[in-house]
């Protein structure tokens, strides 16, 4: 994992004048070397993209559907050689990184599904007034354009599936920006879509700077951005482009209810491990991960030993160590400003139950109790091993809760009772209402997205496509209905 990597311009290989190191975020240790594109070569690919909307749009839905089946095999094929590279570059530990290329690997499958029923037509009669008589409309779908599709780091290779697999399904050309951090995974998706019959292009993997984002958001030629990052970065974005059409999938500080009807001990064991485990996979790094945990007062005090027993539980070390839970950070900048906010929470009277230290890029898995509203810790999304607990009397003051949050992307609801759950679904100013689980949850085919700052539109591949395209009505007049 030492060679130079090329990018992927209008669908073939290139290099340019400049390059920059990956290194491992456990180790330090040199994963590959990634060359860089030249101001002139994002404009080639640009220019590229724009120039062939049509044609790729035009593409026969079997031949879009091949491609993205292709990939979806290739990755089945490469799985353990696609893994190490995620945990050499993001320090994900390898079980999580496998399971990333297996949601990978269906949400190209999906993709190759949806494109094969996508845009079939609906047919409205207009002869429901006098004045629709004889007319018919057909509604279909067209792509908006190229899509811009910005990728975070802590899911390299499967976010970067989530933008690039529906718009090859709907027929839009892409350009894909994955994260300076990891920008190897999504490379390997630029390989794998080399090997297909797709149109010169209409896809280009570009690992261009960040200081090179205001200029390709500013493009008229990419009337579609798909952002995966912090909200600041993704609200900036929108701020500066009203007039495009914005997917954002921002940040969250996830929610675990733990309601009064879950009581047994079984309940709250396996409550405890769920939260445990979600609290801390990929380092915390994941914007459903659990962060909050507001349990009811008749439980709390149950509940919380056995959190901080299964935390205690989790392996941390080498990510590339199959028993190993919870690898380093992604940095040890990242690491430290998750043990400032600790620090913080704690000198402000919190109480830590476990962990809160730090060893590199690494931080212990970390139990917070008590902490004050007003701490970092619990206003913002900490994106690092931490949960907080908070004891709450009953239903309405547990939801008040969950809603006391400038964030609202999914939250996890531990009770037994379908009432309860509706009541959830209706109170909870989320995206997603996970039953029974925590937050964490996610299949790659459901709509997922947030509310208030976690963001704008919905991914999860059909939900993608809406966003990627608009709808066309098409009258005929005269006819016999």
């Amino acid at each position: 994992m030492t060679s130079t990597h090329a990018f992927w311009l209008a669908g073939r290989q290139a290099t340019g004048d400049d390059t920059f190191d990956v290194t491992s975020p456990w180790d330090g240790r040199h994963v590959g070397t990634v060359a860089v594109p030249t101001d002139a070569q994002v404009e080639e690919a640009v220019a590229a993209a724009h120039a062939v909307r049509d044609e790729f749009a035009a593409t026969p839905a079997h031949v879009r559907a091949a491609a993205l089946d292709h990939v979806s095999r290739r990755l089945v094929e490469r799985t353990e050689e696609i893994a190490q590279l995620i945990t050499a570059e993001n320090g994900k530990p390898i079980k999580w990184a496998r399971g990333e290329v297996g949601r990978a690997v269906s949400v190209f499958r999906f993709a190759a599904e949806e494109a094969r029923r996508y845009n079939g037509g609906e047919a409205q009669r207009l002869d429901t007034d006098a004045g629709g008589a004889g007319r018919l409309a057909l509604t279909r779908r067209f792509p908006r354009g190229a899509v811009l599709g910005v990728a975070p780091f802590n899911f390299p290779l499967n976010l970067c599936a989530h933008k690039i697999a529906p718009a090859i399904a709907v027929g839009a050309p892409i350009i894909l920006k994955p994260a300076p951090a990891t920008p190897l995974s999504g490379l390997v998706l630029g390989e794998l879509l080399a090997e297909t019959e797709l149109p010169a292009g209409s896809w280009s993997v570009l690992p261009v700077a960040n200081d090179k984002m205001p200029a390709l958001v500013q493009d008229e030629r990419l009337p579609v951005i798909s952002f995966t990052g912090s909200d600041k970065v993704g609200f900036a974005i929108m701020d500066s482009v009203p007039r495009k059409h914005i997917t954002l999938e921002l940040g969250g500080n996830g929610a675990a209810v733990v309601l009064a009807d879950y009581a047994s001990e079984e309940d709250l064991d396996w409550a405890a491990t769920r939260i445990a485990t979600f609290s801390n996979y990929q380092a915390g790094q994941s914007c459903i991960s659990v962060q909050r945990v507001i349990a009811d007062a008749s439980v709390y005090d149950r509940l919380v030993p056995k959190i901080v027993d299964a935390v205690g539980r989790q392996t941390t070390g080498d990510p590339a160590d199959a028993a190993t839970d919870v690898g380093p950070l992604v940095s040890e900048d990242a690491a430290r400003r998750v043990e400032s906010w600790v620090d913080e929470a704690v000198q402000s009277g919190a109480k830590l139950l476990a962990g809160g230290s730090r060893d590199g890029a690494g931080y212990a898995p970390t139990v917070l109790a008590d902490v004050p509203a007003d701490t970092t810790v619990a206003c913002e999304e900490i994106f690092g091993p931490v949960l907080t607990l908070t004891r709450v009397d009953g239903e309405a003051e547990a939801f008040a809760a969950v809603n006391d949050s400038k964030y609202g992307l999914q939250a996890g609801v531990f009770t037994h009772d379908v009432q309860t759950a509706f009541r959830a679904h209706s109170a909870l100013e989320v995206g997603g209402v996970i039953v029974g689980d925590v937050p964490s949850y996610r299949a790659d085919q459901m709509p997922y997205g947030g509310a208030k700052q976690s963001g704008v539109g919905r991914e999860g591949v059909r939900f993608a496509m809406e966003d990627y395209t608009y709808e066309r009505v098409m009258v005929f007049t005269g006819l016999a209905l």
